[in-house]
């Protein structure tokens, strides 16, 4: 074969008989002005995609800023009447234009932190089975798929579900200990929040659970450690933040939900005398006599008690950050 020049490339081989074509053509040198051009277009969609994402992020503050804005606008003839006894009162009676949120205050404080204890042993356990006993086979996908489902299942279905499987049973518990039979109440209301929320926490925990470096845990092992003791002493150490990240996130969920709460909580404005007793959610007062506020103090005061929800959410939120803060210091 003939010497070709310096600047010959090599072209893709033939299909039949492997030998391979060498060219003499060489690619065009891109110019100075073109060069200048492409790096021009460059730097000017790096400017507009920045501009892009700062506008979004913005709009996102303003939106939630004009929630919190609207409401304390809509509510102003509630807190022009209660004043801050809204916040303390125990008495809700549209009838009379008294409205009073602690008994609905408490009832969803308890709700939530209830279905939170509830679901904290659940959900680690399976963010631990998922993320370092068994990461691949039918049984963990089929877990996993089972897990998110459960998130995907309407509220309104586990409300059903509720009425139909799970007042019976908590009937029949609490004749046994001795409390009113009544089924309806803070714990049954806890119970289902607590299935509710457990792939929240679950999904969060195995994600950061198999981030955990592989050297760590070897490292681990090469001392002698077991299994049991790499997880309590390496991973759970490890990822901690993004564990109680993902408690706060199941938290969140718990605080706002509605109809599920709505449907087994008993909804009195009563203050509960126990866990067993029937209660009442912000939300779920909202959702029950939102459409019978026939009066626009009525109506204000519940805008108001959604207001009280919204600031409580951002302030347990808040907390919840720092204290994710804390423990990734």
């Amino acid at each position: 074969m003939e010497q070709q020049s310096d600047n010959a490339i090599l072209t893709r081989p033939e299909t039949n008989s492997g030998r391979v074509i060498i060219s003499d053509k060489t690619p065009e040198p891109m110019s100075d002005t073109k060069r200048i051009k492409k790096s021009y277009r460059q730097i000017r969609a790096e400017k507009w995609f920045r501009h892009l994402i700062f506008y979004v992020a913005l709009a996102t503050i303003i939106l939630v800023l004009g929630i919190m804005v609207t409401l304390a606008w809509q509510s102003k003839l509630s807190i022009q009447s209660s004043g801050f006894g809204f916040l303390w009162g125990k008495t809700w009676d549209p009838v009379r234009d008294v409205f009073g949120v602690y008994p609905f205050l408490l009832g969803t404080l308890l709700t939530s932190f209830l279905a939170l204890i509830l679901s904290i042993p659940f959900s680690f356990a399976v963010a631990i089975f998922l993320g370092e006993y068994y990461r691949k086979g039918w049984v963990p996908d089929l877990l996993k798929n089972t897990v998110e489902l459960i998130a995907a299942v309407p509220s309104v279905i586990y409300g059903f579900w509720g009425l139909a499987v799970l007042v019976p049973i908590v009937r029949g518990f609490e004749t046994k200990i001795g409390v009113d039979p009544v089924g309806l109440g803070i714990f049954t209301s806890s119970l289902i929040l607590a299935i509710m929320i457990i792939p929240y926490a679950a999904s969060l925990g195995r994600s950061m659970i198999q981030m955990v470096p592989a050297n760590l845990k070897e490292a681990a092992y090469s001392l002698g450690a077991t299994r049991w003791e790499v997880i309590r002493s390496v991973i759970l150490p490890y990822t901690r933040s993004g564990l109680f990240a993902g408690i706060m996130l199941s938290l969140g969920r718990a605080l706002g939900e509605t109809m599920a709460v709505t449907m087994v909580i008993g909804n009195t404005s009563l203050i509960p005398k126990n866990i067993f007793s029937p209660g009442n959610t912000m939300a779920s007062v909202i959702a029950n006599e939102f459409t019978e506020a026939d009066h626009p103090v009525y109506l204000s005061a519940l805008i108001e008690l959604g207001l009280v929800l919204f600031v409580v959410t951002v302030i347990i939120n808040m907390v919840g950050k720092r204290m994710i803060k804390g423990f990734s210091n």
